[in-house]
Order: C-alpha cells, then structure tokens, then sequence
C-alpha cells in the first residue's frame, strides 16, 4: 500500500508540473511495455463525477493508446508519461454519460482491458430562458446531463412539466398550471435528482405591473419618450421601451396615480430589460421611496448589460416601496446618457411573493 501510495504522490506531482519532464529520470518516465495480458486490481474512486482523477493500478497496464469510456465512446485524455506497467491517471471526461458502464483501456497491441465504472452525472442547469410562467409556457434550460432526464417536477408540488425536447445541454419544458406562487425544479436523470438554484415564477401568482401592457391601474408616467412597443419582448408581443434623451438625467416607468397600499406579502420586485447600445447603470426609483422619486437617489442601482435581456429579482427589503406610504409611480433614472439618445426595454415586471 505504501508503494501504490508513494507512486500516487509522485504521479500527481508530475501532472501538476511540480516536477518537470525533463526533471524525471528516464527510469521514472518509463511508460512500460505493452502486455497481452493486463490486468486492473483497483480503480479508485469507483465512482465519481466529470473532472475526478481516476487511478488504475495493477499489472501490464503500460503503453495505453486510448481510454474510452463505453456509453456514447466518449473518449478520456491522459499523459502516457503518467502511463506505467502498474498505474495509469486520467480523468472523467466532463462530457462522459451518466451510469454504470465500462471504461475501455486499449494498448499498442491492441489489447483491451474493461474496467467498471459508474459516472456520476446529475443534471445541471446553468441559464433559462425565462425564470417567469405560466400554464403551457416553454423554457429552455441550458446546462450539462440533459439527454437522459425523465421528469421535472416543481419542487414542494405535485406538478409536473412536459418534456418538449432534450440534449445533453439543452432541455426545453412546458410548465404545467400550478397555485404555487413560485418554485425550483426538481429534475432527475439516470444517476438522480437534481434540484434546480434557479427559482421560477407563477405570473398568475404575481402582483403584475406591465406583462402584456399596464396592468393593476398602472399607466405611462414617464419623463421621457417612452411607450409600449412590439420592436422586442421578452414574453409575449409587448414591452415597455423606456427612452432616455442624450444629457436629460430623466426617469422613465409606471405611474398610479390612485397609490398603492402597502403590500407586505410580496417579497421582490423582478423584471426583464433589454439593454441599449451600451452597458449603463440605471437606479430604480419610486414615490414613496426614503429619496422619492426621480431625485438622484443611488441606493439601488443595476447594472444592465448591451443589447441582452438580463433578469433581475430585487428584496423589497431593498427597495422599500412604501418608505413614505402609498406608492404611486415606481420607475429607472439614468445619469445621462452623455453620448446620444438610448432605449431600454422592459417587460414583466411584477411583484413576487
């Protein structure tokens, strides 16, 4: 056990670059002769994830050509001068398949050794299309271990989405109805359940200010030239273009004029905006805010990036909407813009639960 462990210590050295190439003696750098009988004693881990060190120790196992693992011949990269007659390092492709399988060790002779393994790959989701929904509304998710998924069902309920279509990064859903006010997915594959970080709304759930145009008394009460538009949406047809003229310092959104009541079962405000042609800060503002409305308060800024839909969800912790008693105008103040006119889209934005 101490030689094995003694060769582990010196293999991970050499592949860290601790110790150069040129730096082992030809003894040391030996990747041993190629055996028409290998044999595998131990891999260690058994079973692991995309990205683990794996290690195969045994005998013959010198002058490796190639290591595949079996599900979809999704092939491994490895040093052969980390390659010796009783070790061999290498690690889980992050693109390996996921379950129980064979990884296949080939040499120079030809000769194959099968060694059996199980990849652990739980789904992963990095991005969504949209974080907002409502019954027969499609998401794309985007993330890695999608071509095997059977369900996805929201988390804490007995709902589940439809499965539209799936790749290994790719996995398109159709959200089923649900009074849920809003929940992360639940979505298994062949080695489990992975629960999403992501949290997705119900709109018919959400206090909705402009989805589809105003909503909930809500109208125009912009300083610029703004007004709802069909040029992009996020959801839908609509959105609410926000323009801000070169050197104005103006505010742009939603005004009702009736004041809103506090309403302290709603926990964010969340929106969709498309940037304009370049990355600017905007402050989001309001009426009954500590600052009011429009006068250069900073205390709540947002970084929207060019010419993309970005999401934004923030705690009315933050925001603190009814400061000063009932809202009546709830909007975004640019400091500019100093070079020309520019325009922002928005689109759900809601009160969230």
């Amino acid at each position: 056990m101490r030689t094995i462990k003694n060769l582990k210590i010196f293999l991970f050295a050499c592949m860290a670059g601790v110790l150069s190439i040129t730096a082992c003696t030809k003894e040391e750098q030996s990747a041993g002769k190629a055996s028409n009988s290998p044999v595998a004693n131990k891999l260690d881990p058994e079973k692991a994830s995309g990205n683990t060190v794996l290690t195969i120790t045994g005998s013959g196992l010198g002058d490796m050509t190639s290591i595949v693992f079996e599900k979809g011949n999704v092939p491994a990269s490895f040093n052969p001068v980390l390659n010796t007659d009783n070790a061999i390092l290498f690690r889980v492709p992050d693109t390996a398949n996921g379950g129980a399988q064979n990884i296949i060790l080939t040499n120079r002779l030809g000769v194959q050794l099968k060694v059996p393994f199980n990849v652990v790959a739980l789904p992963l989701v990095n991005t969504a299309s949209n974080y907002n929904f409502t019954n027969g509304t499609e998401i794309t998710l985007v993330g890695n271990n999608l071509d095997d998924v059977t369900t996805v069902a929201l988390d804490g309920t007995t709902a589940t989405a439809t499965i539209v279509s799936k790749t290994k990064k790719e996995l398109v859903l159709k959200m089923p109805a649900t009074t849920a006010n809003s929940a992360k997915l639940v979505i298994t594959n062949a080695t489990g359940p992975y629960t999403t970080s992501q949290v997705f709304v119900n709109l018919d759930n959400a206090y909705k200010i402009f989805t589809e145009g105003f909503n909930s008394g809500f109208e125009n009460g912009s300083w610029g030239p703004a007004s709802v538009s069909t040029a992009f949406a996020k959801s839908g047809t609509t959105s609410f273009k926000a323009g801000y003229n070169k050197g104005n310092w103006s505010a742009d959104g939603f005004a009702n004029w009736n004041g809103i009541a506090p309403m302290p079962e709603y926990n964010y405000l969340s929106f969709w905006v498309k940037g304009a042609s370049a990355d600017y800060t905007l402050y989001v503002t309001g009426d009954a805010r500590a600052g009011g409305y429009g006068n250069s308060d900073r205390s709540v800024p947002i970084t929207v990036p060019a010419s993309v839909w970005t999401y934004f969800k923030i705690p009315m912790t933050t925001l603190e909407l009814w400061k000063k008693g009932p809202m009546k105008q709830l909007g975004f103040w640019i400091e500019g813009p100093e070079k020309q006119d520019e325009a922002f889209y928005f689109d759900d934005v809601i009160l969230v639960k």
